[in-house]
This record gives structure tokens, C-alpha cells and sequence, in this order.
């Protein structure tokens, strides 16, 4: 096969909802209420990093401490409720990281309906990709005096190259409209030609032995290049090859194949 048939090949293997069981983004769909998806669903991808087992049970108990209502707690919570958060630890997000999100939660949706705009807001429809969004995203969350300085590590920036994986992998979630109900497409201010495509090890390594990436560094133009040519396949849907890309490596070590 070429590389646009095993894209596809592996897209449609892998893009089925048995993938939500075991991924993250079984998270957000715990939910149907709209600002639960999107609280979840970035507190999820927040914490995607590690194995996915355990990022699920790190999020399962931060539902569990927001009563099983994320909006409702973000909007309601009392000082005593927020004690039980300080010895949460996942990886190197924290308890204080964890305060940082709430706080920041409380002071957006108390004046916004949705979490969409806290992106869109920085983003043209004339803007090649979220790159803007991501930025202006990141800067908001710095400036609010409720922010700990250690959870900057956290909410990244193409400003310092970052890859910004976790970023794109929501937005993924809360753009691309989905066939297969996988991703949410609950937000319509952002299209998903502008999505980028989240890097992570096993993306990257896939796409490096398809040749979709030259450039020898992994950073935010790597990122940027991926997608440049995801989008030959697909320009209106170019981080549907997320799932392909992802997918390869766990189909060739259950199933002991490769087609590239």
C-alpha cells in the first residue's frame, strides 16, 4: 500500500467506538451536559501523559470529588470543598495545579456559556491553523492572579515551540465532527481544517516511518509539517489520521503486522 491507503486502512480500523473505552476521552463521555464535556475533557487532556489506565483513574477521582457534576461544582463549591483537591498528585500535576483549574474555571464560567470562546475568541476564520487560539489561550490562563506559577509548565505555547500535544488532542475532541461519535464536535467557532495534529511518541515515531515528518527536532513545526501533510490526504479533515497514526503501533503489536 501507499502511504494514503495505509492512512486509510488504519483509520478505518481504529476508528470505531471500542476506542473510547480505553482512552481518555472516555472521560468527557461520562457526560451529555455540554460545560461537563468541556471541563472533563480538559482536565483530561491536561493529564494525558503516562499510561492511559492510570490517567483515567486520576480523572475518575476528580469527578468523584466534583460529586459527579463538574459545572454544577465549578459554579457552586464551597472553601471546604476544595481541601480534598490539595493532595491530588498525577505525575507532576499537583493538588496546587489542580486548585489553579478550578479557580480559573469558577472566573470563566461565570461569565461565559461555553469554553469555546476562551479559544475561538484569539482565532480568524482566515488563520491557517489554531496556533493563535493556543496562544492567546495560554496567556489568558497565565494572567489570572488565581494561577500558580508552577502550573505555567502545564498549559503550553507554540511561543516556546512546544508541540502543545495535550492542547490539540482537546481541541481535537471538542472540534472534529465524528461519524463514529468519538470526537464531541460540540464547538462551531473553529474549523477542523485548523486543527493540528497532537504529537505524542507513538504519532511521531508512525509518521517518521511513513516519511510524514523530515524535520529531525520535535517541536511545534514538526507539528506544523505533520499536518501540512496530513492534509494532502485530507484537507478538511487532516487530524482524522490521528487515529491511524496512533492506532498503527497498537494494531501491529496485537496483530503482528505492518503495511508500510
Amino acid at each position: 500500500m501507499n502511504i494514503a491507503e495505509t492512512l486509510e486502512f488504519y483509520y478505518q480500523r481504529v476508528h470505531h467506538p471500542t476506542f473510547i473505552e480505553n482512552d481518555p476521552i472516555s472521560i468527557p463521555h461520562l457526560f451529555s451536559k455540554k460545560q461537563d464535556i468541556e471541563i472533563m475533557g480538559l482536565i483530561a487532556a491536561i493529564l494525558a501523559w503516562g499510561q492511559r489506565k492510570t490517567i483515567i483513574n486520576s480523572c475518575n477521582k476528580i469527578v468523584n470529588w466534583m460529586d459527579g457534576s463538574p459545572h454544577d461544582f465549578i459554579l457552586n463549591h464551597q472553601e471546604k470543598d476544595l481541601a480534598r483537591f490539595e493532595s491530588f498528585v498525577h505525575r507532576t500535576f499537583n493538588g496546587t495545579d489542580m486548585l489553579s483549574f478550578i479557580a480559573f474555571f469558577k472566573q470563566y464560567y461565570q461569565k461565559h456559556e461555553s469554553l469555546e470562546t476562551a479559544f475561538s475568541r484569539h482565532l480568524f476564520p482566515t488563520d491557517e491553523n489554531i496556533g493563535p487560539a493556543l496562544i492567546g489561550f495560554h496567556n489568558y490562563f497565565m494572567a489570572l492572579a488565581t494561577t500558580a506559577p508552577r502550573t505555567k509548565k502545564h498549559i503550553s505555547s507554540p511561543i516556546g515551540k512546544s508541540t502543545c500535544k495535550r492542547l490539540n488532542m482537546f481541541l481535537r475532541w471538542m472540534v472534529r465532527k465524528d461519524d463514529k461519535g468519538i470526537d464531541f464536535g460540540i464547538w462551531t467557532q473553529i474549523s477542523s481544517s485548523q486543527l493540528l495534529c497532537p504529537l505524542d511518541v507513538h504519532v511521531e515515531k508512525n509518521a517518521r516511518q511513513l516519511r510524514l515528518i523530515q524535520r529531525k527536532q520535535t517541536d511545534w513545526q514538526t507539528v506544523l509539517e505533520l499536518t501540512q501533510q496530513l492534509k494532502k490526504f485530507d484537507s478538511i479533515d487532516p487530524v482524522r489520521f490521528d487515529f491511524a497514526l496512533f492506532g498503527m503501533g497498537i494494531l501491529a503489536k496485537e496483530e503482528k503486522f505492518l503495511l508500510y
